[in-house]
């Protein structure tokens, strides 16, 4: 019987230990093909930019859990264009499901167009192959780290969860991508529920304080609405209650409004 063949990728690059992490947690599904992007790509989205040194150079090397370890291929690419190496040049047989993260910080509200971790699954959804994007809450001083000391035990269990059954099932139309948030207070015996996208800013810019305001360095960060939702429901309500949400995402941006109401607007 022919195993599963499944694409796992990320955005915070190949050494990152939530990547290891997923390929401990989905071993026992499938063959692996991990293929990741070799340097930090945080908030790249999904895109598709060869800027910058992004040139699409692959070379070979390992990934490690502990005693386990697999071939992974780095990329010098975006986390979108690392999922296409991996999909058209890599597998030698159609993939059947791409996995990216885990995330270090969680892709919650109206920052999944921001995410890396989230726009590597939609390029696979955009392939045809089902996806999940999945994160992990924590503080934002590791957003950017590959701190080892983070326990990705509650991940590692959702991961193989939610994979076993995607692998068996089909995606309910107009499902492309599966958005897993895992608060960090998680356990294996967590609850989960199934939620809408917030549209709350989850992280919202704040500029910088320069001493002149041209020619000078100014870097861009955030505030951070943890424990903040504006609705029941949505994935930032589930991770404030402590809950684990799984969001289903599909690449149809278009608004749920009427189009008659749109087109009332110009007549």
């Amino acid at each position: 019987m022919i195993r599963p063949l499944i694409l796992i990728s990320n955005d915070d690059g190949i050494t990152s230990p939530g990547l290891a992490a997923v390929a401990a947690a989905l071993d026992p599904l499938g063959e692996l093909l991990i293929v990741a992007p070799a340097s930090q790509q945080t908030s790249m989205g999904r895109s598709r930019s060869q800027q910058e040194g992004r040139d699409g150079k692959l070379w070979r090397t390992r990934v490690h859990y502990g005693s386990q370890s697999w071939d992974g291929v780095a990329a010098n690419a975006t986390p979108a264009l690392s999922v296409e190496h991996g999909i058209q040049e890599l597998a030698t047989r159609p993939v059947d499901l791409v996995v990216s993260g885990v995330n270090y910080g969680e892709n919650v509200g109206t920052c999944v167009t921001v995410s890396g971790t989230v726009g590597a699954a939609l390029e696979a959804a955009e392939r045809g192959i089902p996806a999940m994007a999945v994160s992990l809450e924590m503080e934002a001083s590791h957003y950017y780290e590959h701190d080892e000391s983070v326990d990705f035990g509650a991940a590692m269990h959702f991961v193989h969860f939610f994979a076993a059954r995607i692998l068996g099932n089909s995606f309910p139309p107009d499902v492309d991508v599966l958005k897993i948030e895992i608060p960090a207070s998680a356990t294996p015996e967590t609850d989960w529920v199934v939620t809408t996208q917030d549209k709350l800013s989850y992280y919202t810019p704040v500029m910088p304080k320069r001493g002149q305001l041209f020619g000078e360095q100014g870097r861009i960060t955030h505030i951070v609405a943890k424990g903040e939702f504006s609705r029941e429901g949505t994935d930032a309500h589930a991770m404030a209650k402590g809950i684990v949400s799984v969001t289903p995402l599909s690449l149809d941006l278009t608004s749920r409004t009427s189009l008659d109401k749109v087109r009332r607007l110009f007549d």
